[in-house]
């Protein structure tokens, strides 16, 4: 491995986080790095904040960047709670140009997931594993028996006559006050929902709500095994870095 230590950046609907990444202890090596994404979160913008974010961390070797878009042969596809002039973009082939080195670009559950699967709540872990990231929206990574099967987007998933994530996410609870047992009512049935279409083993929750696992966790009911997300709202960054490092399944 060329470099060990690697940068990911994970762009959200909110956030760009950052930190360079140990990729062989799966490790943040810096602080964790977060700026407001710009508004309107147009290509241009979001790429110049992750061009001077690169800088001020003075990094080298292959950059990772998450996104939430289904990501396909480097070209964003979808642009949920981003800017829509995503659609159709190459980002990391634009970052790399900006950057002059290399860029992998990955879906941002998909990273979350591969920290997760690597280093994390789902490390060792056969059959189907679901990584759920509940934030401004909700993020899925699914993994068999530790290989990524891409862009599953399951926040999009029917649910109640809506988008899952427009009833279940932790905007909408934040936004809607719902305290946790009405929140986790609402999470239970997607669970159920996931379950009764998929079978998995086990359901890794994630996204920066995982911080406050404790106040909700053991309210949360599945046929599967359920778990909190063991690097909560780093995973994305740390996901990248590891797809940057060529760690695509366990």
């Amino acid at each position: 491995m060329a470099n060990r230590i690697l940068l990911g950046l994970d762009v959200g609907g909110s956030s760009i986080k950052a930190a360079l990444v140990d990729v062989e202890r799966g490790v943040t090596t810096t602080r964790l790095h977060s700026v407001r994404t710009p508004s309107p979160s147009t290509p241009e913008q979001v790429l110049q904040v992750c061009e001077q974010i690169d800088r001020d961390l003075a990094a080298v070797g292959t950059v990772g960047l998450a996104f939430p878009a289904v990501v396909q042969r480097g070209i964003a596809r979808t642009a949920a709670n981003i800017d829509k002039s995503w659609i159709g973009y190459a980002g990391g082939e634009r970052l790399s140009q900006l950057l002059n080195r290399p860029v992998i670009f990955v879906n941002d559950a998909d990273a979350a997931g591969l920290a997760e699967i690597h280093a994390g709540a789902g490390a060792g872990v056969r059959g189907v594993v679901i990584v759920l990231t509940f934030g401004t929206g909700i993020g899925t990574g699914m993994f068999l028996d530790g290989q990524l099967v891409p862009n599953t987007e399951f926040g999009h998933l029917e649910f109640h006559g809506r988008d899952a994530e427009a009833t279940t996410s932790a905007r909408v609870r934040t936004e809607e006050r719902l305290d946790w047992p009405s929140w986790c009512a609402r999470v239970n049935d997607y669970l159920a929902r996931l379950h009764a279409l998929f079978w998995p083993e086990l359901f890794i929750i994630g996204g920066a709500i995982s911080e406050d696992y404790a106040h909700f966790g053991h309210l949360l009911s599945s046929p599967a095994q359920i778990r909190r997300a063991a690097h909560g709202g780093q995973a994305g960054v740390i996901g990248a870095a590891f797809a940057a490092a060529g760690l695509k399944q366990s």
